[in-house]
């Protein structure tokens, strides 16, 4: 296997408020090709994002969409200063993001917090000195 992930897709409830959300709220580059309508997708650096109907995308993978609370993944941004991550989980508050936990000092030596996007996917913004993941 080659080890990389092509693409992420998050299951959301409506597609519009998502991809304001990504695409207005935080600025990332959608991709330029031909959505039909029932998925979007942002170009990342070396992946995608996609964004895909909850139910729509639960079905295609043969599992029930219901779900509550925490899903055990938690996606991850980081960042080349402290100063940048506040900047990115206000921005993020600022699009309709909710942070669950304000940056502060990790016991790792770097600075993070959370926010959960409208539709409670995590989002770690971490500045984690001399770790640069990706291209």
């Amino acid at each position: 296997m080659d080890p990389h992930i092509s693409i992420v897709t998050l299951g959301v409830d409506d597609l519009a408020t998502a991809t304001s959300f990504y695409e207005d709220g935080l600025g990332l580059p959608r991709h330029d090709g031909d959505d039909d309508g029932d998925i979007v997708f942002f170009d990342l650096r070396g992946t995608w994002l996609a964004l895909y109907l909850r139910e729509e995308l639960a079905a295609d993978a043969g599992v029930e969409a219901a779900g509550e609370g925490f899903s055990g993944v938690t996606l991850a941004h980081n960042v080349d200063s402290e100063a940048r991550v506040d900047e990115v989980l206000a921005a993020a508050e600022r699009a309709g993001a909710t942070v669950q936990k304000r940056a502060a000092a990790t016991d790792w030596g770097g600075y993070s917090g959370y926010f959960a996007d409208p539709d409670g996917h995590l989002w770690e913004v971490a500045y984690a000195p001399g770790f640069s993941p990706g291209p």
